[in-house]
Order: structure tokens, then sequence, then C-alpha cells
């Protein structure tokens, strides 16, 4: 009986056990933890010169009030990078391919962005549904606009995670079943689609890293307009 292509986007389960906490705790057992030696290795600098060099440019535009958010965003940035890696292995199953799990990791932290520039500065982040110079007539109209755009950014996070990452995997499985099915048949074009896969490959490595940064990023400046 031939799979979909989609099979590979199911949640595996384990005589019924759905095994999606095993994917999600996986990522924080691979990282090493923190010593308290004078010198760590290099494994152990490298994670810190980069955790530094990240939280260093994901913070340059907010101030002091959004820094408290650097060890969440940070974490989330480490999470999001090794899931979407790891997701790339043969016999793998990558969670943020999940629109649940995204949408679960979106609403909330957009949602405590909003709540804090609601209890922070009011007056501010009501200002934003209303740009500045706005002809009467058109204040209603971009009023509702305005509240639309910004229910609409979690789901905007959401689905652009799961629906980069989609794409690259259908791709990734399409290609290489041709390459598989075209051995025997035209074995040059079957040659040319094992370089078109390899370089997919490159580019859903990137692709995994940028998207993960992508999500991060764009919580940052939905934290940015509210602190």
């Amino acid at each position: 009986m031939a799979l979909s292509f989609f099979d590979q986007f199911m949640s595996p389960t384990y005589l019924g056990i759905p095994l999606v906490a095993l994917a999600l705790s996986l990522p924080w057992v691979l990282y090493p933890a923190p010593s308290s030696r004078w010198l760590n290795n290099r494994l152990l600098t490298l994670q810190g010169w980069f955790l530094n060099r990240f939280t260093q440019q994901l913070f340059l535009p907010l101030n002091v009030g959004g820094h408290k958010w650097a060890v969440l965003l940070a974490s989330l940035m480490i999470f999001l990078i090794t899931l979407n890696m790891l997701g790339l292995l043969p016999y793998t199953f990558t969670p943020t391919t999940q629109l649940s799990l995204n949408m679960g990791l979106a609403v909330p932290l957009w949602l405590a962005t909003v709540v804090i520039g609601m209890r922070n500065q009011p007056t501010a982040a009501l200002g934003h549904l209303l740009p500045e110079g706005t002809p009467t007539p058109l204040i209603p109209v971009l009023i509702i606009i305005e509240t639309i755009s910004l229910f609409i950014r979690p789901l905007a996070l959401g689905v652009r995670l799961t629906a980069n990452l989609t794409a690259g995997h259908l791709l990734i499985q399409l290609i290489a079943t041709a390459a598989f099915v075209l051995i025997p048949i035209m074995p040059a074009v079957a040659i040319s689609a094992a370089v078109v896969l390899f370089l997919l490959t490159l580019l859903e490595v990137a692709v995994a890293m940028i998207q993960a940064y992508v999500f991060v990023l764009l919580l940052s400046l939905y934290l940015q307009e509210n602190v």
C-alpha cells in the first residue's frame, strides 16, 4: 500500500502513546549544562558566545524593560533551531510542522506582549490602533483594520513557521522519491535530481535556522512596541 507524502507529518505514537513529548524534550538533552569551572571546554565556550551575540543583536533596539525577556527568547531560539534541524535527519519527526504546536508557542507569547503594553502604557498601546494625523472619516475604518492586523499576528507567526518547514520537507521527499524511481530508467536524470536534492537540503538547513530567528525576531518587535 502506497503511503501519502503527508504521513511524515503525523504525530508518532508507540503502543497508542504519543511521542511528541519525547521529541520536544530531546533538544534540552543535547546541549551541555554550564559548569562552575573557571575555564569551560570548547563546546560550552562556543555555546556561550553564540547566546551572547544573539541576545546582543536581538535586544539592541529594546529598552531596559524588554531585557527581562532575554532568557525566554534566547531559550526559544535555541529550542526552535534544534527542533528544525533534528527534523532534517532521516526517520525523525519535526514537531514544528504541526500548526497546533506553533500556535501554542505564538499565541501566549504574543498575548503576553499585548498584556504588558496594556498594563504599563495603555495610552501608547491603544495609540497603535490609530496612526497620528488620520483624517476623521477614516478613523473607524483604520481602527478596525489595525485591530484585525493585531489579532492576525499570532496566526501569521504560527502559519509562517509551519508552511516553510512543511513545504521544504515535501520538496525533499518528492525529489528523493523521483531520484530513486529514475535510477534504473534514466540514470542521468536521477543523478541530476540527487544534486538538486543535496542543494535543497543545504537550503533547508538555512531555512530551519532563519525561520527560528524570524519567529523570535518578530516577537521581539512586538515586545518593542509595548515596553
